[in-house]
């Protein structure tokens, strides 16, 4: 290990984050990447902090590089999430993707990746589907019957999503080692714990709390940078955001839900039906749900059609640094992606790039509308990278 990469959303960044950081730094590697969410999550929603705030969390914890996971991408499927992160770091000239993991156990989880990527499984998810069963249920029980112990590695979120690391590593033939590490103190979304006397809690359970109450499972530094972001109103206010989202998905014409990514079997309908009736984006997922679609999916889902994001997207196309030490930058000169930390000057180097940096600037845009203290528009193509 020389060049270590991390997928992240760092929203918030927090001790685990900081311990992950530390025990890459320890196993070797010299220099530490961020591939982060920028512009929007995973989840389904905008970041709680905007980029330059976890940004300089990840810099002062001792990551070296930060570069975008542009929105477009930061709020895919998993899967697609994964294999956008991968490329991205791959191009970057990464050897190692480090990342937490319930079992952090290289071989079985490359093995599982090879497993869903295989022909026999697929019949067998479709005749579970056919059941009923939710598709990741369906999955791993199929899992299960042809590798027993693989379904038990697509029941926990993190192997789940480190599954999808490697699967991707491994269809692009990507030149990175997988590294996993434990998950300290505390699971996904579960109860705060400790390792090592360090109160640990995730991301999602912090999430849950006012940002003041934060303190104990942070760095000191990184509660530093959320006072300063709460004093310049940068927090992220849930009922702009709530009213923002509605009014962008009203304010569609319906027939354009049938071209937004994730769109299947007449959803395009159901959501033009839920967008009419909604009094807020919970009346809106209730609207939307089924047994057949999990909430986080029709939470992307709601995002997409708020930003127009369309069924196909080229694969990254750009390597857009948001923050970095001074010293890591001549990385960038042997990276296999155009790189640099001027979007404007990234969107001009193909069509491929102008596009993703055009819906990537939506989110932004629509981010910078939801703080606190409402930000003007086009910060995607003005914000400065971070260099320490």
């Amino acid at each position: 290990m020389e060049f270590a990469g991390i997928i992240a959303e760092y929203d918030p960044f927090h001790n685990g984050h900081a311990a992950q950081l530390a025990a890459v730094r320890r196993a070797g590697a010299r220099c530490v990447a961020v591939c982060l969410s920028s512009g929007a999550v995973q989840r389904g929603g905008v970041p709680i902090l905007p980029e330059s705030v976890r940004v300089r969390a990840a810099l002062n914890a001792g990551a070296d590089l930060v570069v975008a996971l542009p929105a477009p991408y930061a709020c895919a499927t998993a899967e697609q999430f994964a294999a956008a992160g991968v490329a991205l770091l791959a191009a970057l000239g990464c050897d190692t993707l480090a990342f937490g993991a319930e079992t952090p156990d290289a071989a079985r989880l490359m093995e599982a990746a090879a497993l869903l990527q295989g022909v026999a499984i697929q019949p067998e998810i479709r005749r579970r589907l056919a059941t009923g069963q939710t598709y990741a249920a369906a999955r791993a029980a199929a899992a299960e019957q042809l590798c027993p112990g693989a379904g038990a590695l697509l029941r926990t979120p993190n192997n789940i999503l480190g599954i999808e690391y490697c699967k991707a590593i491994q269809a692009q033939g990507a030149a990175l080692t997988p590294f996993p590490l434990p998950r300290l103190g505390a699971d996904h979304g579960g109860a705060p714990g400790e390792h090592d006397g360090i109160p640990m809690a995730s991301a999602s359970h912090l999430r849950g709390l006012p940002w003041l109450k934060w303190a104990p499972f942070v760095p000191q530094a990184a509660m530093d940078l959320y006072r300063e972001a709460a004093a310049q109103g940068l927090m992220l206010d849930p009922r702009r955001w709530e009213t923002a989202l509605l009014a962008l998905l009203r304010a569609a014409p319906p027939k354009s839900f049938a071209a937004v990514r994730g769109v299947s079997e007449g959803l395009e309908h159901r959501l033009a039906a839920a967008v009419r009736e909604a009094a807020g984006l919970e009346d809106l997922y209730g609207h939307l749900k089924t047994k057949r679609y999990p909430h986080a999916r029709l939470r992307r889902l709601a995002l997409d059609a708020a930003l127009g994001i369309p069924a196909e997207l080229p694969p990254p196309p750009y390597l857009h640094v948001l923050g970095a030490r001074r010293e890591a930058l001549p990385r960038l000169k042997q990276a296999a992606l155009p790189a640099g930390t001027s979007l404007a000057d990234l969107a001009r180097t193909s069509p491929a790039a102008g596009e993703v940096a055009a819906l990537h600037s939506r989110a932004v845009d629509l981010s910078a509308l939801c703080r606190e203290k409402i930000h003007p528009m086009g910060l995607a193509f003005t914000a400065k990278a971070v260099v320490l």
